[in-house]
């Protein structure tokens, strides 16, 4: 069953070719033969799983099941889950139970999906290869020698592997979208503000947003029409009408014009083998009826900077919650404050994680802000600014992910 898509596994539900309860136990026991190769799970929850299979399959039978009922899926750890951890990947974070639901796992529960557990991930969404996790590290299931790419690396690895059929992961700059490169899979970040942000543990409020990964398009679509929508309890989702994700999954790619930016392409970063990838992508979609133009954005070179000027620090004032007081683990042998700060802080942040919060707190401090932060910020419209004009010129752009 693990080489069915969601789609497909949908379809059989529905069609009572198999129960919920049979998927779930089964992804559950694909989970226990090979997760102990590959990482991919910090916290399973196989009784949890199995009751809302249960319920899923009553909606089955009397006739109020949504596409997605019965799916068994599986949530980054990231997002709170009522009475299950919530680590984060970090060890500040080990002894955290959620005491309310993220929106996201609201909308989850409410069209009857499955969780299987949660993905493991670079330590408060920072790192780029899921090495930088407080507990293991992930493997790719292509070659576990290999990263499966971060911070969703788990999110991706245990879709890749078949051990759920869809995940959900978090993007800040590339945490969707490289895993999900380097291990086969879709994955989309989403337009800001299109999916709740509620009870998503902030890394940096201004770049995050929530995104599925799939086996394939149509089950990512399946996914978005699930999980988008606006919601009063986040100030940035967008009060927009949600389209149907899956309307045009047939629609004819016949004269859709397509945008080479040609800074990604006129580089030495890129590797021969994904420089091969990309131009056999493109034949095939010549082959299809689209055209290519070469358009440019001419602001990308800075792009990476203003990356690590904005995300840590956003992530300086969002993580300074985690203090050993009301959250995270405390150093219980410290006798003043601000030892105990300090020491709780140490003990339960990664290195990674620390230097970007040291990182974040020089630009913020008082006479860095205009010259860091606000020019960051400055430059970023400057991107966007790029991209809105290069739009001008074609329907979509192609890219690698990532140079290697």
């Amino acid at each position: 069953m693990h080489n069915k898509t969601l789609s497909e596994l949908s379809r059989a539900l529905h069609q009572r070719e198999c129960s919920s309860v049979e998927l779930t136990r089964y992804f559950l026991e694909r989970i226990k033969t090979h997760d102990t190769q590959l990482n991919s799970f910090i916290t399973q929850t196989p009784e949890l799983a199995l009751a809302q299979a249960k319920s899923a399959d009553e909606r089955l039978n009397d006739g109020t099941a949504h596409a997605l009922t019965g799916i068994p899926i599986a949530h980054k750890d990231i997002f709170c889950t009522q009475g299950v951890k919530t680590s984060c990947g970090s060890k500040m974070l080990d002894n955290f139970i959620a005491p309310y639901n993220a929106t996201l796992v609201e909308k989850c529960e409410a069209v009857g999906m499955v969780m299987l557990g949660k993905t493991n991930m670079d330590e408060f969404a920072m790192g780029s290869t899921t090495e930088n996790s407080g507990f293991h590290v992930t493997a790719n299931p292509w070659n576990t020698a290999l990263s499966p790419g971060g911070s969703s690396g788990g999110s991706a690895a245990s879709v890749a592997a078949g051990m759920c059929l869809g995940s959900l992961g978090s993007d800040t700059g590339g945490s969707i979208r490289q895993p999900a490169s380097h291990c086969n899979v879709v994955g989309l970040k989403p337009t800001y503000g299109r999916v709740s942000r509620y009870g998503l543990v902030a890394f940096a409020s201004s770049l995050d947003q929530i995104g599925p990964l799939t086996r394939n398009v149509a089950d990512c679509a399946l996914m978005m029409n699930a999980i988008s929508g606006h919601d009063p309890k986040d100030s940035t989702s967008v009060n927009q009408e949600v389209p149907d994700f899956t309307k045009n999954l047939d629609q004819s790619l016949q004269g859709k014009t397509i945008g080479l930016p040609r800074e990604y392409f006129e580089t030495d970063g890129i590797e021969p083998d994904v420089k091969r990838s990309i131009d056999a992508a493109i034949e095939t979609l010549k082959g299809l009826g689209c055209r290519f133009v070469d358009v440019s954005l001419p602001h990308k070179l800075y792009a990476v900077a203003v990356y690590y000027v904005i995300a840590p620090s956003e992530a300086s004032s969002n993580l300074a919650r985690y203090e050993g007081v009301k959250y995270g683990v405390r150093d219980m042998e410290q006798t003043e404050l601000l030892d105990m700060y300090t020491s709780s802080r140490s003990r339960g942040l990664g290195l990674e994680v620390q230097r970007r919060i040291i990182i974040g707190t020089y630009a913020l401090s008082s006479g860095y802000y205009d010259a860091y932060y606000k020019k960051a910020s400055q430059v970023r419209t400057l991107i966007i600014r790029d991209f809105d004009a290069a739009f001008n010129s074609c329907d979509l752009m192609l890219s690698p992910v990532s140079p290697s």
